[in-house]
């Protein structure tokens, strides 16, 4: 049988010349089989971010967020599937990609909601910036070539969270990262954030906005129908200031303890040890919330004065 990535390399070498994006004439990704095996072949091909603009962006998030890493000695030296907590509008995913290229030396190929490729022009940023569809095909593809992957369990819903859930984990029966690491014999690494849950404060939580009245008028104009899911609605932002710019809260990254799989290879894991896995995942990236959050606490004195005021 062929190596994984050659078949599909071949099968994408077999499609007819088109122009068609990884989009089908309905505008919904993926749905296609060649569709997607060509959202794959991207994936692979997309090459490791770098350069001018990876510089002036890493720049940005240094002088705005002054990032602090721990715990980087206990990276392996070998494929990753990196697991962690999501923040609020998915803006955690702005810093840890300087981040991860530019002092970790690691590309991990973030895995994304469906809805994110809805759009062409979105879909294919994401896929040249380094993101793909969170598909198991997908995610498979990229096992077998041994490339760094990264998951938020908890997807849209941990991005929409309220205040009262501020670094707590939302991801309600999640197992298929579990899955998918244990079948390729894949090293879980587990990692916390804090942060960029703090970046806005909540003017009105997503849960109220409907009967509020600015939710009235959203329903009179049709964006809010009775069919719209309260739990997927974002909280209204406020920023530094009462702006809509992100308050300078310094960040923090933390890695645990590596889950290794590699004896579970070709397996398909049984419920009970998909709930060992995912709780180990779990508790190690609570309890680098909990560590950084006291770390966060000790160094607050050491915040310049504009950096205090902009983020209260």
């Amino acid at each position: 049988p062929l190596h994984p990535r050659m078949a599909i390399m071949r099968s994408v070498s077999q499609l007819p010349e088109t122009n068609m994006s990884l989009f089908d004439k309905d505008n919904q990704p993926l749905s296609d089989e060649d569709v997607l095996e060509q959202h794959i072949q991207m994936a692979l091909d997309t090459p490791e971010p770098g350069g001018v603009q990876l510089e002036f962006f890493y720049r940005i998030i240094k002088t705005l967020f002054d990032p602090v890493i721990l715990g980087e000695e206990n990276l392996p030296d070998k494929p990753c599937l990196f697991v962690g907590n999501h923040s609020l509008f998915a803006l955690d995913g702005w810093v840890l990609g300087p981040l991860f290229l530019r002092e970790l030396n690691r590309f991990p190929r973030a895995m994304g909601d469906k809805f994110l490729f809805a759009n062409p022009r979105v879909g294919d940023l994401i896929l040249r910036t380094g993101g793909v569809m969170g598909h198991p095909d997908v995610c498979a593809a990229l096992m077998a070539d041994g490339r760094d992957l990264l998951v938020f369990p908890g997807g849209a819903h941990e991005a929409v969270k309220s205040a009262r859930d501020m670094y707590e984990l939302q991801w309600k029966e999640r197992y298929g990262f579990v899955k998918l690491a244990a079948k390729h014999g894949y090293t879980i690494m587990p990692f916390g954030m804090v942060g960029p849950d703090e970046f806005y404060g909540h003017l009105m939580e997503g849960e109220d906005l409907p009967e509020s009245p600015i939710g009235q008028l959203l329903k009179r104009m049709g964006v809010l129908t009775e069919d719209t899911r309260k739990d997927m609605l974002p909280p209204i932002p406020v920023g530094a200031l009462g702006t809509l710019f992100p308050k300078p809260q310094r960040c923090y990254l933390g890695f645990g303890e590596p889950i290794d799989l590699a004896h579970m290879q070709g397996k398909n894991p049984t419920k009970r040890q998909q709930q060992s896995i995912r709780g180990q995942v779990a508790e190690q990236i609570e309890t680098q919330l909990a560590e950084l959050l006291f770390t966060r606490a000790q160094n607050r004195g050491r915040d310049g004065l504009l950096r205090r005021l902009l983020t209260i």
